[in-house]
C-alpha cells in the first residue's frame, strides 16, 4: 500500500480544521489558543465586528407591500445629460441594479421574491438631470420606496462621483406614481 495516501490525508484533515477555526464569529476561543498574538487577536476582533455589523436591519416597510400587491417591478432611472454611450449606460444599470438587490436581500426578500415571481421586471427610464433624480427619489423615500443611486469611479467616460442611475422597486402603482413621467431611454 502506498503512504503518500496518509500524508495527503493529514494535510487535507489539517486545512479542514484550520479552516474550521478561522470561519468569522465561530470558534474564536480554540482559534485564540492557538494564535495568541497581539496582531492576531486584532484580527479575530476585527473579524467579530464586521461579523455584527453584517447582522439583518430591520425590514424595510416595502415587506408589508409585498405581502398584500402582486405586481412588482424595478424601474432603472438614468441620467441622459451625462451622454454615456451604450455601453456604459448597461454597465450602470447593472451596478444599480446589483446595489439595490444586495440592500433588500436581507432587509426586503418577501420584497424581492414578488419581484421575481412578477419575472424580474425591469424597466429602463430617463431624466435630464441629477437635481430631478434626487427629486425623483425624495418622492421614492415619502413613499417607502427603496432605492439605490449608481455613483460612477470616473475612470472611462465621466467624471469621478457622478450620479448615474438610480433603481428603485415596489408595487408598479406606486413607482409609476414616482416615474410615470418619465419617457423609455
Amino acid at each position: 500500500m502506498d503512504p503518500s495516501w496518509l500524508s495527503t490525508f493529514m494535510v487535507g484533515t489539517g486545512c479542514l480544521v484550520l479552516g474550521y477555526l478561522l470561519k468569522p464569529g465561530l470558534h474564536t476561543n480554540c482559534f485564540k489558543k492557538f494564535f495568541t498574538s497581539a496582531k492576531a487577536t486584532a484580527v479575530i476582533e476585527e473579524n467579530q465586528q464586521k461579523h455584527e455589523q453584517s447582522k439583518p436591519k430591520t425590514p424595510l416597510e416595502i415587506e408589508k407591500l409585498a405581502e398584500i400587491l402582486e405586481d412588482f417591478k424595478m424601474v432603472l432611472v438614468v441620467r441622459n445629460d451625462l451622454k454615456m454611450g451604450k455601453g456604459k449606460i448597461a454597465a450602470q444599470c447593472s451596478h444599480a441594479t446589483l446595489g439595490l438587490y444586495k440592500k433588500l436581500l436581507h432587509r426586503a426578500p418577501k420584497a424581492l421574491n414578488r419581484w421575481e415571481m412578477c419575472g424580474q421586471v425591469k424597466v429602463v427610464l430617463k431624466t435630464e438631470s441629477e437635481e430631478e433624480m434626487l427629486m425623483l427619489q425624495g418622492s421614492a423615500k415619502s413613499l417607502k420606496l427603496p432605492t439605490h443611486i449608481t455613483i460612477d469611479a470616473g475612470r472611462t467616460q465621466i467624471a469621478p462621483n457622478s450620479r448615474t442611475v438610480m433603481a428603485l422597486l415596489g408595487p408598479a402603482d406606486l413607482v409609476d406614481d414616482v416615474t410615470g413621467s418619465l419617457k423609455l431611454m
